[in-house]
């Protein structure tokens, strides 16, 4: 499995994400340009200049206090939503007419989840939020909509999120929620977290169903929409990337099995903890994004599909 070294941020990457047709893998980073690439051969197709999505529509987030609709042909920004302080995670809704973007705490403010209705005529686009939720401690990492879009699930600084706190207070995070990721039929979801764990739950009960136990505190999780397999991303944290030899900092994507929680191989290549994960929705190869500002593309080799515990 030889990976496609795709290079064209300037600073760590943060996020990755496959459109749904997994033709198209979108990367941002702290350069504030989120990039559009060719899911077979990393070809760079163009950046969103001004700071997940669908083949239609790009929703990004920034510390510029904004999120923003972008058209993904085009290119052309439709509309900017204005908050008052620092955006950090988003997400379209199944059928694409609501999205979840989490603010951070500022200032006096704390941090909320907003919730936007998104027109079908870009020309009827407002900003106002049909919802909004404040209360969580910290900084929300990730919010994703449960099943039937009627609930919203997050992560964060709080260790493990109001729901899954309030639900099973021993099984939960004992440290922050780095990520979070649906399965592709919505009845599960995974979480990463610097506890040095990823945890698999159940997204109607939000009851525990796996723990997988690593070596280095977790920043990016994934899960194979093929095979029973899920992917753990990360390495020391990013202060101590400078004083570790980058083969003592364990930067690899180890791989799992989902139901009996081993170990079951890695793919090493990144020169700084890896901060992103992302399966195609096809299940034939995935991509990370690193500290080292590099998104490396891997496209599986056959052994890969008979690999058996």
């Amino acid at each position: 499995m030889r990976p496609i070294l795709m290079k064209g941020h300037e600073r760590p990457l943060t996020f990755l994400k496959y459109n749904r047709d997994g033709d198209l893998l979108f990367s941002c980073a702290k350069d504030h340009n989120p990039t559009v690439w060719f899911a077979d051969n990393g070809e760079r197709l163009g950046t969103y200049r001004g700071h997940n999505g669908d083949s239609g529509r790009l929703i990004t987030g920034s510390a510029d206090q904004t999120a923003r609709l972008w058209n993904v042909q085009t290119g052309q920004q439709l509309f900017t939503f204005n908050f008052d302080s620092p955006t950090k995670s988003v997400d379209f809704s199944v059928g694409d007419k609501l999205a979840v973007i989490t603010t951070d705490p500022f200032m006096e403010l704390s941090s909320a989840i907003h919730v936007k209705r998104i027109a079908k005529d870009p020309a009827d686009q407002t900003g106002e939020s049909l919802l909004v939720i404040k209360g969580p401690q910290g900084r929300i990492n990730r919010a994703v909509w449960g099943p039937l879009n009627q609930t919203i699930i997050s992560g964060g600084e709080d260790s493990t999120g109001k729901l899954l706190k309030e639900t099973d207070k021993e099984s939960g995070h004992k440290k922050t929620i780095t990520s979070l990721v649906k399965s592709a039929d919505g009845s599960h979801f995974l979480t990463g977290s610097l506890d040095k764990s990823a945890k698999l739950w159940d997204s109607r009960t939000l009851t525990l169903v796996k723990t997988y136990v690593t070596e280095r505190p977790v920043n990016a999780v994934a899960m194979s929409p093929l095979l029973d397999h899920v992917v753990l991303g990360g390495g020391q944290e990013a202060s101590s990337v400078t004083t570790t030899d980058h083969r003592a900092g364990k930067f690899e994507a180890k791989f799992y099995d989902k139901i009996l929680q081993e170990e079951i191989g890695g793919v090493k290549g990144h020169f700084g903890p890896i901060n992103a994960l992302a399966f195609n929705p096809d299940g034939k190869s995935f991509s990370s994004g690193g500290e080292d500002g590099y998104v490396r593309l891997h496209h599986f080799d056959q052994e890969y599909f008979n690999i058996k515990i």
